[in-house]
């Protein structure tokens, strides 16, 4: 790691979150400290120092801040849903969304929700997780706005619509992703994963969640696609006519992880058990 950068900030309210000419956000750093500094960039502003509460539950359903670990996505939320059948089945999906990017404990306890989905690369599986459990990403605005200290001055946006393709994300710059809402009534859905690589240690090539909502099945399809699609599916010839759209548009993602005639076959595949596995099959 050589990282050629003049300041880091720690940021510790919302004034110390607008971002100074040649400042990036630093969640837990483990991309960034992987990758050659990007051009222009000479400052960090670490999230960390706001001390956001990682993860709390209450009527209204989950909420997970932008700076909560994945080791404390799965230690909270996803024992949580260790119990089959529970009231918060649905997050029994967490700890194998997080196990889909095999990393090592080491960058577990660092990485972060937040910076996942910000990368929005195609085998980020956060976005896979939090599209099936309908969630919502609330993005801080830049600047401060007058009068607000404790994060007003914010927008939502479905994270199913957050990732509109390959590393592009519906950020602005300036702006921060505070937090992911889990509505209360999808805590007790059950809640499925299928994913596949090219070896058993290797980065997922495709990847399929999916939830048994109160209208039926909901499958969602990641890692072989640029940005997350998701099938209200009624039967497994909808399933195919759905993949059938996906080869007549390109939709494919290929890079040395997967071909794109590989990733569609693996994904009907995923997309059919996982049909199977939510209606009981």
């Amino acid at each position: 790691m050589d990282l050629d950068i003049d300041t880091v900030r720690v940021a510790r309210t919302r004034a110390d979150c607008v971002l100074r000419p040649g400042e990036v956000f630093l969640g837990g750093g483990t991309y960034l400290y992987s990758e050659p500094v990007p051009a222009g960039v000479s400052g960090l502003v670490d999230l960390t120092g706001m001390g956001w509460e990682p993860w709390s539950v209450d009527g209204a359903g989950l909420r997970v801040a932008g700076t909560c670990t994945l080791e404390q996505l799965v230690s909270g939320p996803g024992a949580l849903g260790a119990h089959t059948g529970g009231p918060y089945r649905a997050l029994g999906l967490v700890a194998p969304c997080v196990s889909a990017l095999t990393l090592s404990s080491k960058v577990g306890r660092s990485a972060t929700v937040g910076g996942n989905l910000a990368l929005g690369l195609p085998a980020g599986s956060m976005v896979g997780l939090f599209v099936a459990l309908d969630a919502v990403a609330v993005i801080w605005t830049s600047g401060v706005p007058t009068g607000s200290t404790d994060g007003s001055g914010a927008r939502e946006v479905a994270v199913a619509e957050l990732v509109t393709g390959a590393g592009v994300v519906d950020l602005a710059p300036g702006e921060v992703l505070r937090e992911v809402r889990v509505p209360s009534a999808v805590l007790a859905q059950r809640t499925v994963l299928r994913r596949a690589s090219l070896t058993s240690t290797g980065r997922t090539a495709a990847m399929v969640t999916g939830r048994a909502g109160d209208q039926g099945p909901t499958i969602t399809v990641t890692a072989s696609v640029a940005a997350a699609l998701s099938l209200h599916a009624r039967d497994h010839a909808a399933v195919d006519r759905w993949i059938d759209r996906m080869d007549s548009t390109g939709a494919w993602f290929e890079d040395v992880h997967g071909s794109r005639e590989w990733r569609a076959a693996m994904t009907r595949r995923l997309a059919h058990e996982a049909f199977d596995e939510l209606v009981g099959a």
